[in-house]
């Protein structure tokens, strides 16, 4: 995924207040999300007990010992947030802690938003149990949305609570979690409300250069794209390719079945230039076929690619800091400060090639 966050709050009073005030319609909704993180919340356990604990399973333990190696690193090396985030451990006996469900209109890319106290505007809904989530999707359909359902192993509360390590997340290799620790700290460090590509690319960004600083610090060499993350790239360039010939598409004054026809067209070229990526340069590789002969529409499109789109910004802000963390912080949140033209438009200059 990239890695989206759900709202959380801070103590029962103010979420009781939110929950007042929001009106019956939305009730269930935050109650759900109240109940599901509250639930998160008694799961948690000092990550250092569970490491101790002899009856624990080992490999539990070591994955969570290495946890730590990382979490020290991001605080003392690349100066994040240094609290008990990520010190803690939840068993939440699921694949998957939340499970967002994103719609958008039949002839449109733009996602149904909505807004939230703390996180601000996200383009999709959380829900801690899949059944909800099935159930809002189909209300969605039934309203003649486009809706996609995603099931998401990790999520931030932007520091509002202390988050765990979730048993969702230890189906990762060791470096995976490190950069996801490394990712949501920095969301704790700086966030700007309603914008989305800022916030992601910028975590992203600290990622990735804390993920490489990471490896330096033990000896590893620098990382070389695997060929599943080539492959993962090059099939989010034909995504992108699509959403823009669908953004084209929805803005000429054609007749709905014409649109419809012309759309599932689209959607069908999508798949034809999969189908001859996949056979002429990955040697026929299918580790994708899934995800792109499931049903398709404009809601499955949108988390794809989205969200990094301003890492050469960020990239390049920190070289011009001479690779300074505090100095590079210092320089984030003044863009997030900007008004979001004047924002978009410094990011856009940092993301000039040249």
């Amino acid at each position: 995924m990239n890695r989206l966050n759900i709202p959380g709050f801070r103590r029962a009073l103010p979420m009781l207040a939110i929950l007042l005030i929001s009106g019956c319609s939305s009730l269930s909704y935050y109650t759900q999300l109240a109940s599901g993180q509250l639930a998160l919340l008694r799961a948690r356990e000092p990550v250092a007990q569970v490491i101790t604990d002899p009856q624990r399973d080992p490999n539990l333990r070591d994955h969570l010992l290495k946890s730590q190696q990382a979490r020290d690193f991001a605080s003392q090396h690349l100066h994040l947030p240094d609290n008990k985030s990520y010190r803690l451990y939840a068993d939440i006996h699921r694949p998957y802690v939340v499970w967002n469900v994103f719609a958008t209109g039949e002839f449109s890319l733009d996602p149904v938003t909505h807004c939230f106290p703390i996180a601000g505007c996200v383009a999709y809904r959380g829900y801690y149990s899949q059944g909800a989530a099935r159930g809002e999707a189909a209300l969605q359909k039934r309203d003649g949305k486009d809706v996609y359902v995603s099931g998401v192993e990790a999520y931030s509360t932007l520091g509002w609570f202390n988050d765990p390590i979730i048993s969702s997340m230890m189906v990762w290799g060791d470096e995976r979690l490190a950069t996801l620790i490394f990712h949501e700290l920095a969301h704790q460090r700086f966030y700007v409300k309603d914008d989305s590509e800022f916030n992601e690319s910028y975590a992203t960004f600290v990622e990735e250069e804390g993920t490489r600083q990471w490896r330096a610090e033990r000896g590893m060499p620098a990382e070389t794209a695997s060929s599943e993350t080539r492959r993962r790239d090059q099939l989010t360039r034909l995504v992108l390719h699509t959403r823009e010939r669908l953004k084209a598409l929805y803005a000429a004054p054609l007749a709905p079945q014409v649109m419809r026809q012309r759309k599932a067209a689209e959607f069908e070229r999508l798949r034809v230039e999969y189908r001859q990526l996949r056979d002429s340069q990955w040697g026929g590789d299918k580790r994708f076929d899934s995800w792109i002969y499931a049903p398709m529409n404009n809601a499955r499109l949108l988390p794809i690619g989205l969200y990094d789109q301003w890492v050469p910004a960020f990239e390049r802000l920190f070289n011009q800091v001479n690779g300074a963390w505090p100095a590079f912080f210092d320089a984030v949140e003044h863009l997030g400060g900007l008004p979001t033209d004047q924002r978009k438009a410094a990011l856009a200059r940092l993301a000039k090639p040249g």
